[in-house]
C-alpha cells in the first residue's frame, strides 16, 4: 500500500482521540466514521502512543497496537487508541481530564519482515535506526519497539536490538542466541504538536 497522505494520517489521529474521549466520557467504542478515507478500510497494523506533554517535554502514559494487518486500519485505530487509554498494564488508566494534557500519536506499519542473517552478529547491520521498528520473539515471548523509539533514547543498533528483548522479557543478549527471530517494519507516523493541536507527519531520522 502507498504511503498515507497528510490529511488520512490527521483523520486517523483525531480518531483515535476521539474514541478514547467518547469512550472515557461514555463507556462507548465509537464506530467508524460514514466518511472514512476508503483507504482506510484496508488492513493495516497500527500503534497508537500517548503523551503527556508538560514543559516542552513529552512523557509516554500509553502505547497499545496491532503489529500486524489483521483489522482494517479504521477499526484497529480505535481499538488501540482504547486500549492505549486504558489497557496499558504500565499504567493506570487515563482519566478525561488528563486528554487536555496528551498528545495523540498514530503509527501506521509495514508488514514486519524476518532479518535473515548467517549470523545472529549481523544483526545490527541489518538494520537502520529512526527507519526500521523491531519485533523479537522466542517461544511464547515477544517484544515490539516503534522506529521512533531508539530516536528518542539515543540507541545505537546493538542497544535497540538489546531493549527489545527485554521489552519482550528476554534476558537483552537474547538476540545474539541462535532461535531467536527478529523482525523489522516502518511506520508512518503522526502526531498532534500538542495537545489537540495541528496533525503533522513524523520525521524519524
Amino acid at each position: 500500500m502507498s504511503a498515507l497522505t497528510d490529511e488520512e494520517g490527521a483523520f486517523l489521529v483525531r480518531l483515535a482521540r476521539r474514541s478514547i474521549e467518547e469512550y472515557l466520557r461514555n463507556g462507548v467504542k465509537i464506530e467508524p466514521p460514514n466518511d472514512t478515507p476508503e483507504r482506510l478500510k484496508g488492513k493495516r497494523g497500527v500503534f497508537v502512543t500517548l503523551n503527556t506533554v508538560k514543559g516542552g517535554a513529552r512523557e509516554l502514559r500509553g502505547c497499545i497496537g496491532f503489529p500486524y494487518p489483521t483489522h482494517p486500519l479504521v477499526e484497529a485505530t480505535i481499538e488501540s487508541a482504547i486500549e492505549a487509554a486504558v489497557g496499558d498494564p504500565r499504567f493506570p488508566p487515563v482519566k478525561l481530564e488528563e486528554m487536555d494534557e496528551i498528545a495523540v500519536e498514530v503509527s501506521v506499519l509495514t508488514v514486519p519482515e524476518l532479518i535473515k542473517v548467517r549470523d545472529p552478529r549481523e544483526l545490527p547491520k541489518a538494520i537502520r535506526i529512526g527507519v526500521d521498528g523491531l519485533i523479537v520473539e522466542r517461544g511464547y515471548y515477544r517484544g515490539l519497539l516503534l522506529p521512533q523509539v531508539p530516536v528518542e533514547w539515543g540507541w545505537d543498533e546493538e542497544e535497540f536490538l538489546s531493549y527489545a528483548c527485554m521489552k519482550a522479557g528476554l534476558p537483552p543478549d537474547s538476540w545474539l542466541v541462535p532461535g531467536t527471530r527478529v523482525y523489522r517494519f516502518q511506520a508512518e507516523v503522526f502526531e498532534e504538536e500538542e495537545p489537540r493541536g495541528r496533525v503533522i507527519r513524523r520525521r524519524l531520522g
